[in-house]
């Protein structure tokens, strides 16, 4: 525990460190693609010195290069491979770099999967003097109950999501008010340990400096959820190639992720089974003339299938556009049932507001928001990631929005526990508390 809480102070000091000199890369490991955006910070305002996030100052920023590659070894958004993984970061680390014209050192990388779960914790203390110090954020962080999360797992998140002044709830930074009792609400989000150990140790291998980590599902929400989503609440569900990475926000915080071990390499999957064609041609397909909703037109439109194989027959064929969504819409209704599930769990129907908003390579079937809108039963809409400076054209789509969401992370942290000074014996006891209870209460 103290040692994760040390790695994550080196990194964030790390990345402090890389972006006064102005470059950072942002490498997003996904299971169909492997992005890597170089940022240049212009420095044009000065960053805090107490703290990384949104108690500190913020940092303009634009892209100077950009490159994706074909992902190789990894699964379900986690490495499999660890060879083929390094050789695909090389690669677009190489060709982001050039493009920039600049080597870069950092990177800060996002991913999916890894068993994401969340916790919601309470903590409370005593103000010493009349005035909030960050001495008593830092005592009030270390008072919140940790749950006894299990061997083989780490903290990847852990962010205070509300604070409290004797009877005024809902503040986003007490430092300097006047009070006598802190309270705050923490949202902690873990993963499988081995998954960071295995990202660390390929970033290293590719003779680069990890300068941070995040959860895809998070970096997402960033992008893809506008302000007053971000504030008054809703869902981001995130469909890549190999894992659906579900994030919920509320006041401008993440207060809850998971991870569906499916995306839209699994339908890619099922039509080169149906059809018996390769992957490469299914992906292709799926790309032009997939859908989930049949209408009447659909028996009438006719697939040519292409192959290889020898056999006349079997290469010559054509196919109904019906019968290729009578493949899809299976795979694409189990995998927005798993995400149900995930919301179920999390309690969203006791939200204010149940936005939902569809992001990633896979949420481009046309089609799927209606279907989404069914299946989930709240108001879903397509979203892309925010325009982001000097962003190519090609990189502004929802395939891009974990890649974004990363820039914005990387450039205005929010405040973690580690960002604050708490002391070691103070090292928080272990005890569960409820997920998510506290809106029920402050709304």
């Amino acid at each position: 525990m103290i040692e994760l809480y040390e790695s994550q102070r080196a990194m964030r000091n790390m990345r402090k460190a890389a972006m006064q000199r102005g470059v950072v890369a942002i490498l997003d490991v996904g299971s169909s693609k492997i992005a890597c955006l170089v940022l240049r910070f212009d420095g044009s305002e000065k960053m805090g010195d107490d703290g990384v996030g949104s108690l500190a100052g913020q940092s303009g920023f634009r892209v100077i290069g950009a490159a994706t590659t074909r992902s190789r070894g990894v699964k379900f958004g986690e490495i499999a491979a660890m060879g083929e993984t390094e050789r695909a970061i090389r690669t677009a680390v190489q060709a982001a770099q050039k493009m920039a014209g600049i080597r870069v050192d950092h990177v800060i990388v996002c991913f999916s999967g890894a068993e994401p779960r969340s916790y919601g914790l309470a903590g409370q203390v005593e103000v010493e003097s009349t005035v909030v110090t960050e001495q008593d954020v830092a005592r009030v962080l270390s008072a919140c109950d940790v749950p006894d999360f299990g061997h083989g797992r780490e903290v990847l998140h852990a962010q205070p999501v509300n604070f409290a002044l004797d009877h005024r709830s809902g503040l986003n930074d007490p430092r300097g008010q006047i009070g006598q009792v802190l309270a705050t609400d923490m949202h902690m989000l873990t993963v499988n340990a081995q998954a960071i150990q295995n990202i660390a140790h390929c970033v290293k291998r590719c003779d680069l400096e990890l300068a941070g980590l995040a959860s895809s599902a998070y970096a997402s929400g960033i992008a893809a959820l506008v302000e007053d989503e971000q504030e008054l609440g809703a869902a981001c569900i995130d469909m890549g190639g190999g894992a659906t990475g579900v994030s919920i926000f509320m006041k401008k915080h993440m207060i809850y992720a998971d991870a569906v071990q499916m995306g839209g390499n699994h339908v890619t999957g099922d039509i080169s089974m149906g059809l018996q064609i390769p992957m490469a041609m299914a992906e292709r397909i799926k790309t032009f003339y997939g859908g989930v909703v049949a209408t009447g037109m659909d028996d009438r439109e006719m697939i040519e299938i292409s192959g290889d194989t020898g056999d006349w027959h079997h290469d010559r064929r054509q196919v109904s556009r019906a019968e290729l969504i009578g493949i899809m819409r299976p795979r694409v209704e189990e995998i927005l049932e798993e995400v149900r599930a995930c919301l179920d769990a999390a309690g969203f129907d006791h939200m204010p507001s149940q936005q939902i908003v569809l992001t990633g390579a896979a949420s481009q079937i046309p089609g799927l928001d209606g279907l989404a809108s069914r299946i989930l039963g709240s108001q879903v809409r397509l979203g892309r990631p925010l325009r982001v400076h000097g962003l190519p054209q090609a990189a502004t789509g929802p395939g891009f929005a974990s890649a974004v969401g990363m820039c914005l992370f990387a450039a205005h942290p929010q405040d973690e526990w580690w960002d604050f000074e708490i002391p070691v014996e103070k090292y928080p006891a272990r005890s569960l508390r409820r997920a998510v209870k506290w809106f029920r209460d402050n709304w």
